[in-house]
């Protein structure tokens, strides 16, 4: 099936063609591992992750590589400057930096596997690629990219690089204007980033090597570039990330990279659109308080119900969170996983095969054509409420969607039918245990007669491949 996806870096929808014929490599950004992983940041996993199931739909073997960033990154991610994040986070708990990156990465793994996430073909660290980045930096000196700034670091020169910015559709000149809070005027240029930064004379920091220019650490942008090409090779098919990472982090990553791979690196760029908190503003740890899965998790929702709630709308659009917006999304993906308990009874029954192909190939194309999970969604309430489809092809695609989307409804339904027998009278019990003996003997005169007695009572009994649920009537 024809794959389409937009790129940033052409600024269309393309048809995705790959390097190597039913094979993809993509490498997203992870998660930096000081602080928990905010609702937002696992919007933009969430994605990953509906990508990386679109094409597994499509029969794609895929290499899948997301970092986890434990050193470089710096807290103003706009100009190379403030304090290590990783440090900071150290110094806020009285823990080391190592703690604190076990901890938080720990978390982050707590929630990407609660959301029912498949984990990536490799999770590298940046400080297992210390080497690798040294290397990259050592590669652009040769090149004549980098100068250094003295009791500083070693920083790339954009200026070198014709096509910075080229991501976006600016140039080095239109990229200067608002391109940094604050000008280090050391800087050659105000778009320059540090490779490789010197530790502080006056002070120790817990994460430091040894390099060719002196004890320190690697810039942030440095170990994407190190890693992806490591990982996936010089050339690869797919970049993800956050649409906050398109205009510095990522051209950045371009910039270094391409000098040495040349381009394109990467064929197609895919950006997430933000998460909008209730005052209309991006959701990020740096506005202080903000909202990660223990509070969704305290509230009582299902964490099926946020990823039910990001498959509603498109990577390409801003999705406004509130908590009235859960509540109405959960009132949602109840009454879903309620139908397919009901549909429960159906496991094990033949299938129309011609019906599900039909519907299987419909949402498989909504997926392949720029990742419209939402237009699946609408597929699987249409069908569900067709009278012109057996239970057991309805259950069959709820199945498949389970395996598109990640949303868990058969899970869900037999947790749902296991809660409501054990919630059924005790006699409602029993009287259904009779029945099931009655068929085991082939006594099934018996057997109705037990079932009637109990539709008599105000409950339905549901024979599924698991054995049976008992159900309250409406």
């Amino acid at each position: 099936m024809t794959i389409k996806l937009y790129n940033t870096l052409t600024r269309r929808l393309e048809e995705f063609i790959p390097l190597q014929p039913g094979k993809v490599g993509f490498y997203s950004c992870g998660p930096t591992v000081y602080h928990y992983t905010h609702l937002g940041n696992l919007r933009t996993f969430l994605h990953n992750d509906f990508l990386k199931r679109m094409f597994l739909a499509n029969n794609y073997e895929v290499r899948h590589v997301m970092n986890i960033t434990d050193v470089g990154h710096l807290t103003n991610d706009e100009d190379d400057s403030g304090e290590d994040k990783m440090e900071k986070g150290a110094a806020r708990e009285n823990k080391s930096v190592w703690d604190i990156a076990k901890f938080y990465k720990d978390e982050f793994l707590r929630d990407f596997n609660d959301l029912n996430m498949i984990a990536p073909t490799v999770m590298p660290h940046a400080t297992d690629y210390i080497t690798e980045q040294i290397e990259l930096v050592q590669k652009l000196e040769e090149l004549g990219f980098t100068y250094e700034i003295p009791g500083d670091g070693i920083y790339y020169d954009t200026a070198k690089f014709a096509a910075y910015g080229a991501l976006t559709g600016g140039t080095l000149s239109g990229n200067r204007a608002g391109a940094r809070v604050d000008f280090n005027d050391a800087k050659r240029n105000p778009t320059d980033f540090a490779l490789w930064k010197y530790s502080p004379k006056d002070a120790k920091r817990q994460m430091e090597w040894d390099s060719p220019w002196g004890v320190g650490f690697p810039g942030w942008h440095a170990e994407c570039s190190a890693m992806s090409m490591k990982l996936l090779g010089n050339h690869f098919d797919i970049h993800t990330g956050g649409e906050d990472l398109s205009r510095v982090h990522h051209a950045n990553e371009i910039a270094q990279s391409e000098p040495i791979t040349g381009a394109p690196w990467v064929n197609t760029w895919l950006h997430y659109s933000f998460l909008l908190d209730k005052s209309g503003e991006k959701m990020a740890k740096s506005k202080g308080e903000f909202l990660g899965m223990d509070a969704v998790r305290t509230r009582g929702y299902d964490p099926m119900v946020y990823r039910y709630f990001v498959a509603m709308g498109h990577y390409q659009s801003q999705l406004a969170f509130s908590w009235e917006t859960m509540d109405a999304t959960a009132k949602s993906y109840t009454n879903l996983v309620r139908r397919v308990a009901d549909l429960m009874g159906a496991e094990g029954q033949a299938i129309n095969q011609e019906i599900y192909n039909k519907w299987h190939d419909d949402m498989v194309a909504a997926m392949s054509d720029n990742l419209k999970t939402a237009s699946v969604l609408v597929l699987l309430q249409e069908f569900i409420k067709s009278n012109d489809i057996d239970n057991a092809t309805k259950l069959a695609l709820v199945r498949f969607i389970d395996e598109l989307l990640g949303l868990q409804f058969i899970d869900r339904a037999k947790k749902l039918i296991a809660l409501e027998r054990e919630s059924a009278p005790s006699e409602i019990v029993e009287l259904a245990e009779q029945r099931l003996a009655a068929k085991a003997n082939k006594d099934w005169a018996t057997a109705d007669s037990l079932r009637a007695e109990i539709d008599a009572a105000g409950w339905t009994v549901l024979d599924g491949k698991d054995g049976y649920k008992i159900v309250k009537k409406a």
